[in-house]
């Protein structure tokens, strides 16, 4: 049975975005919520999912609890780096990789994620055409889309952004940015 009321972190987590923004929403009036005695929001799973529906946000349903990844970059060094890095997170999400962009098309479809890391530059089709094909199915619209380049460039952070991605991260990647972009927190180190 599903808890009636809903912090901040656990709207977060389903909507894959950080409280911060789960309480900006609240306090824009975008985001139903109720107020605890205590001043502490509080979410109805319900309000919650329509939220999600009406902005074609991804949402983590409880059927589909943990986040789907794609990793598409052709070089296998920081697709490899990627992949042990989102698993050693407190949430670890489903990763796949594709080496590049023909093969991104196909795991799309097969592997369904709910985010997808996008190298900008790579051999035959590149992040800005695969962005833009992946934008244009309205299946895909609430795919969320974190491109990555070693040539962060206005004119490119503009094109991919126009294209449809959230974010033009600059390689080589912050590891602490990407985890708060995508929503995940790196597992403390635990100590002898």
């Amino acid at each position: 049975m599903r808890k009636k009321y809903m912090t901040p972190n656990e709207v977060a987590e389903l909507l894959m975005v950080s409280p911060i923004t789960v309480r900006q929403w609240a306090q824009k009036g975008w985001l139903k919520a109720s107020t605890t005695v205590g001043g502490h929001r509080r979410f109805i799973y319900h309000d919650v999912e329509q939220f999600a529906r009406k902005r074609n946000l991804a949402f983590l349903s409880p059927s589909h609890p943990v986040p789907r990844i794609l990793i598409v970059d052709d070089n296998r060094q920081l697709a490899n780096f990627l992949v042990e890095l989102l698993s050693n997170t407190d949430n670890p999400p489903q990763t796949a990789v594709a080496y590049n962009g023909f093969d991104a098309g196909q795991k799309v479809q097969s592997f369904k994620p709910d985010i997808l890391l996008l190298d900008l530059m790579m051999p035959g089709l590149n992040g800005f055409e695969v962005c833009a094909q992946i934008k244009s199915d309205p299946v895909c619209k609430t795919l969320r889309i974190i491109a990555m380049t070693g040539y962060p460039s206005t004119q490119n952070i503009d094109r991919i952004i126009k294209a449809g991605a959230e974010i033009c991260l600059s390689k080589p990647v912050d590891a602490d940015l990407l985890l708060k972009t995508i929503g995940l927190t790196e597992k403390l180190a635990t100590r002898p």
